[in-house]
C-alpha cells in the first residue's frame, strides 16, 4: 500500500460467537461513517448511539434492528473512525450482517488483534498496554484481573516511559559535560547530577525486577506439584481438588506415567496443580521417563505436596534421598488414605487427609492458599508480567551498572551506556524496534479485538 493510500476498513464480531441476546460487530477505518450511512440511511454524530434499522448496502433488505454507535477518529479506541452494531445475537443475524459488510469495497474481515494493532500504530496504546489487554481477556482469577487491568490501564507504560525520560535527561547531562569539557566545574556538576539519577534508577529498576517472578506467577499460575511414591493417592487428591475425574485412579502402582495438570481458582489466585508419576527406582523405560518428568516438575515447583500412604508400613515407601524435593522448595508432607486406618490410629507426621471422606481437604486447601499468598505478596504492587519485560529491564540495569562503574575519563562511553539503557526501555514499550515482537503480541488476541 502506498503512503497516500487509505487503509482498509476492518470489521469483525467482537462478542462471543454463538447464540446470545446481543452480538457486537465492530468496524474501524476511513469508511466506518459511510458504512453506517449506507446501512442505516443516516449519519451518526461522534460519540452517540441510536436505534436504527440495518439494511443490506446493495439490496436494501432489512437485516435487523440494532443500536448503532459511532466514534470519530482520532478520539476513538483505535485512533480511526469506529462504528459498532449491537445486533440481536442469533447466528443468522450475525452471518447476514458480516456477509453484507463484506460486499462493501474497501471493507474486509479483521485479522486477530488487528483492532489493537491499529491502536498501537496510532499511538493509543504501547506494547505493555496491549499485553495487559490480552491478559485481561484471558484472566480467570481475581488476582489476574487486578494485575492485567493495571497493565491495560497504562500503569506499566507510565512507569517505564518515566524511567526512559530520566535516562534521556541523564544522557543529555553527560553530553553537556562533553561539550563543556573545558569548563571543569560545569562538566563535573553535570556528570555528578547524571550519576545521582543513574543510581536512583538502578535502585528503582532493581526493586521492580525483584517482583518479576511474582508478576509472572500471578499471570501463569502458582505451581503446585503432587509428588510421592507410586500409589500414594496423588491422582485421587488431584481429582478431589479439581472436583472432577481429571486423572485415572487405580490400585495398580504406576498408573500415572505422564504429568497431568489442572488449573484452579483458589481464593482469587490461579493455581496450577500437577499430578506426577510415582517416584521410585524405575525399571522400565516408560516408567523411568515418567519419573524423570516428575523430578523436573518438582524442581520447578513453587510448592510441593509430598504424599505418603498412611497405611504403609514404616520404610515400605522409602524413597531415595536424591529423589526428595529440593530444600529450596516449600514442601507440605501429607498422609493419605486416612479412612483405611483403624479408628483412633494417628497417621504419619504432617497433614492427614482422606479423599473418600473429605478429611483434611479444607485444611490442605487453606495451606495451599496461605503458601501462595505468602509467595506472591501484595497483589497491588506493580511488577513485570512477561519474560520479555524481564529481559529488557535486566539489560537496562546492566547498562546502568556499566555507567556507574565506568571511568569518567571516557564520557563518550558513559553517554553510550545511558543511551543503550534508554533504548532497552524504548523496546519494552515499543518506541524502538518493535517489529520483531508485534506479531507475537497481537497474535494472542481473538478476532474483533
Amino acid at each position: 500500500m502506498s503512503a497516500a493510500a487509505k487503509p482498509d476498513t476492518i470489521f469483525a464480531l467482537s462478542s462471543a460467537a454463538g447464540r446470545s441476546a446481543v452480538a457486537v460487530v465492530r468496524m474501524s477505518g476511513p469508511q466506518a461513517a459511510a458504512v453506517v450511512r449506507s446501512m442505516t440511511g443516516r449519519d451518526l454524530a461522534h460519540c452517540t448511539a441510536a436505534l436504527r434499522t440495518i439494511r443490506h448496502p446493495v439490496s436494501h433488505a432489512i437485516l435487523d434492528r440494532a443500536v448503532v454507535l459511532f466514534f470519530k477518529g482520532p478520539a476513538s479506541e483505535t485512533g480511526e473512525d469506529i462504528a459498532e452494531l449491537q445486533l440481536h445475537g442469533s447466528r443468522a443475524v450475525v452471518a447476514a450482517v458480516l456477509a453484507a459488510l463484506g460486499t462493501i469495497p474497501g471493507c474486509r474481515m479483521a485479522l486477530p488483534g488487528e483492532f489493537a494493532r491499529r491502536a498501537f500504530d496510532n499511538g493509543k496504546i504501547d506494547l505493555t498496554t496491549a499485553e495487559g489487554l490480552a491478559d485481561l481477556i484471558d484472566a480467570e482469577t481475581e488476582q489476574q484481573r487486578i494485575q492485567a487491568l493495571a497493565q491495560a490501564s497504562g500503569e506499566h507504560h507510565r512507569l517505564y516511559a518515566g524511567w526512559r525520560r530520566e535516562l534521556i535527561q541523564a544522557q543529555a547531562l553527560v553530553e553537556a559535560a562533553i561539550d563543556f569539557a573545558d569548563e571543569g566545574d560545569v562538566s563535573l556538576h553535570a556528570v555528578g547530577e547524571a550519576m545521582g539519577a543513574a543510581l536512583a534508577l538502578t535502585e528503582a529498576l532493581g526493586r521492580h525486577l525483584a517482583g518479576a517472578n511474582r508478576g509472572e506467577i500471578r499471570r501463569t499460575g502458582f505451581k503446585v506439584v503432587l509428588a510421592g511414591a507410586p500409589n500414594a493417592g496423588k491422582s485421587s487428591l488431584l481429582n478431589a481438588l479439581s472436583r472432577r475425574d481429571a486423572a485415572i485412579v487405580s490400585d495398580e502402582p504406576g498408573t500415572t506415567r505422564d504429568v497431568i495438570e489442572v488449573r484452579l481458582d483458589l481464593d482469587g489466585i490461579a493455581v496450577l496443580i500437577s499430578d506426577t508419576a510415582g517416584i521410585r527406582e524405575a525399571t522400565g523405560g516408560v516408567e523411568r521417563e515418567g519419573v524423570r518428568r516428575s523430578l523436573e516438575r518438582v524442581r520447578a515447583a513453587d510448592l510441593v505436596l509430598w504424599l505418603r500412604d498412611a497405611t504403609a508400613h514404616e520404610g515400605a515407601e522409602a524413597v531415595p534421598a536424591a529423589f526428595m524435593p529440593s530444600l529450596d522448595t516449600a514442601t507440605i508432607h501429607i498422609a493419605t488414605k486416612m479412612d483405611l486406618l483403624p479408628a483412633g490410629v494417628l497417621g504419619p507426621r504432617g497433614l492427614a487427609i482422606s479423599t473418600v471422606t473429605g478429611q483434611g481437604l479444607d485444611a490442605l486447601t487453606s495451606e495451599i492458599i496461605r503458601h501462595a499468598k505468602q509467595y506472591l505478596g501484595d497483589d497491588t504492587a506493580l511488577a513485570p508480567t512477561q519474560s520479555r519485560h524481564r529481559a529488557h529491564l535486566q539489560a537496562a540495569l546492566e547498562h546502568l551498572a556499566a555507567f556507574v562503574a565506568g571511568s569518567s575519563d571516557h564520557l563518550e562511553l558513559r553517554a553510550e551506556d545511558l543511551r543503550l539503557a534508554a533504548n532497552e526501555l524504548g523496546r519494552l514499550t515499543g518506541r524502538i524496534d518493535p517489529e520483531e515482537v508485534l506479531g507475537e503480541i497481537f497474535g494472542r488476541f481473538c478476532i474483533g479485538k
